[in-house]
Formats: structure tokens, sequence, C-alpha cells
């Protein structure tokens, strides 16, 4: 299938609101399929694939349930509707975890340790540049999995301002650089995705700048060399049991980037990430994102779009999104 991009280049003329449905959408359908089979093991769901969407399951919620990996990105979406501020988006983290703001279905049902554990330390007073935990065990994958959105506030930046601002957003939950190196990578090929380049191409790509980039930082080179598996290897041809999806932040990457590069197709990449199994939503989340992007809003299937929670709203805000992002 044939993606269909917008050029991202200042001008406002462009619709914006396309990529930004596509890459809205694409989070939260792939998040609403995995839901169901959250923590359930490959060799489990490997009895039983998902190949649909279905409901119930883990959290005995309606098909179409999105989590909080949509919960976030799209509190983040909303923020940045306005003028970029830290405080906004950190305030828009507390309103849903203690008021319920942007859930699928009126409650919270899934938050992470880290990400619960920043959000109320921003409650208690914290600025949101330091809330998230900065030690080695801190690496989840709670900013990978909502970071999308910054994609569109980030386009015409120069590479240090990009990098410095993905930290800031980053660490309003996670603070380690490991889980900067993951946004910034990931948000970086999501650029190259609205640029309309191959993903080859674009994986490629990323094996020079990103690299390249880490280095002028003086970022240890140790912390570079936990990505080699993107930054200097072929993560495709790697075979599928030597690709992991917990819930630690490398390997939801890794996973996302490699069910991205195996299949050509939205619903495709975004079931692969699912049958992956345990931290299933995520996987498909952060998949779902870069490929809504590569092939289009169009291209994800009717009848998943239908049962989409709060589908209009999520219309709504993109289109928002879409017209703050022609004065950006």
């Amino acid at each position: 299938m044939k993606s269909r991009t917008i050029i991202a280049f200042p001008n406002q003329d462009i619709d914006y609101s396309y990529n930004i449905k596509s890459a809205l959408f694409g989070v939260a359908v792939g998040d609403a399929l995995g839901v169901p089979v959250e923590f359930l093991s490959r060799e489990t769901i490997r009895k039983n694939p998902v190949t649909d969407m279905i409901g119930y399951g883990t959290y005995n919620l309606p098909a179409g349930t999105w989590s909080d990996d949509s919960s976030l990105t799209f509190c983040l979406a909303e923020a940045l509707t306005q003028e970029f501020n830290l405080h906004i988006i950190a305030q828009n983290f507390m309103k849903w975890n203690y008021g319920n703001y942007w859930t699928a279905r009126g409650f919270v049902f899934d938050i992470g340790m880290a990400t619960q554990q920043a959000i109320d330390r921003l409650d208690k007073g914290e600025q949101p540049e330091s809330a998230g935990g900065t030690d080695e065990t801190s690496n989840g994958n709670g900013s990978l999995m909502r970071i999308l959105p910054l994609l569109f506030y980030l386009l015409d930046k120069p590479i240090d301002e990009r990098f410095n601002i993905t930290k800031q957003v980053s660490s309003i939950t996670h603070g380690h650089i490991r889980s900067i190196i993951a946004c910034f990578y990931y948000l970086e090929f999501a650029k190259q995705l609205l640029e309309g380049k191959d993903k080859f191409d674009i994986y490629r790509n990323m094996q020079t700048e990103i690299t390249h980039h880490l280095i002028t930082l003086s970022i240890n080179p140790g912390e570079i060399e936990v990505f080699n598996r993107l930054l200097k290897g072929d993560i495709d041809k790697i075979p599928e049991e030597k690709i992991f999806s917990s819930g630690y932040v490398l390997h939801t990457l890794e996973a996302s980037i490699w069910c991205l590069l195996t299949t050509n197709n939205y619903e495709d990449s975004v079931l692969k990430a699912v049958n992956l199994g345990q931290d299933t939503d995520t996987t498909a989340a952060v998949t779902g994102g870069l490929a809504g992007l590569l092939y289009g809003f169009d291209s994800i299937p009717k009848k998943w779009l239908r049962q989409i929670a709060r589908y209009d709203d999520i219309v709504d805000l993109a289109e928002r999104l879409g017209d703050r992002r022609k004065f950006m």
C-alpha cells in the first residue's frame, strides 16, 4: 500500500490535520487492539492470535477501549493546541490521573509505576522537567508511548532544539538519558516519515544522524551502545524470538521499528506488535503511531475506527492541533 504523506515544511496552506489524525488514531487503534491481551505471553497469544479488534479480556472492557498510552498522548496533544508550556502538559497529566481527563471510558484503569510516581511528585509541587525518575531502573516505556504529538511542534526546529525539547517533555515522567534517546530516535524517525522518505532509507539515516548527534552531545558512550541493534545492525533481519516486548523502553522502541520494517501496511504492523505479547497495548500503540504516519489515516481499517472510544473527540483534537500547527 502506498503511503499518503503531506510534506511537513512551514506553510500555512498545508492541512496538517490529516497527518495529525493519522498519528493520533494510529496510536489509539494499536493501543485498543492490545488492551484485551495485555500481559499475556507470546506463547499464550500464539495459541489464539489477535486478528481483529476484540473486547474484554485483561480489563473486561468493551472493544475499542484505549489505555494510558493514548490518554497521555491526547493530553500532550491537547497541551500543544496552546503555547508550548511544560506546566500545561504536566497539568494535563495530573488532570488525567486524578480527574479522569482524556480517558476512554471515564476512568483510569492502567498506569505505569514510574509515571504514577512522577505525577505524584508533580502534584506535590515538583517542577515538570525534574519530576521524572533519573535512575537506570526508571526506563519503562511511559514517555515513549505518549511522545508522538510533540513531532508537530518540533518540525521546523534545528536538531539541537528538537533534542532539548524532547528531553524536557520526556523528563516530566522519565528523565533518564535512555528514555530520552528512545523518544528522540522515535520522533526523528517520524519526522522523516512525514517528509515522505522510504522507511528503510530512514532506518539507515537514523544510524548516521542519531549516532552523530549523540556523540556531539558527549553522551556516555555506554548509553549509545545500548541502542546498537538499531544504530549499527539490521533489526528487520532479527528473528521474532529475539525481539522483546516487555515494558522496557528499549524493547518497545526496537519492537516498533521491527514491526514497521517487516510489514507493508498498517493492519499487519499493529497486529504483529500485539501478537508479540506482554506489553501489547504499548508496543502496538508505538508501532501504530509510525504506521499511521507512513500509510495514512485512510489505511486504518474502518471497522476498527468505528469501534474506537471517543472517535469524534479525537477527530476534533486533531483538527485543533492542526489549526495550531499552522502558526507554530
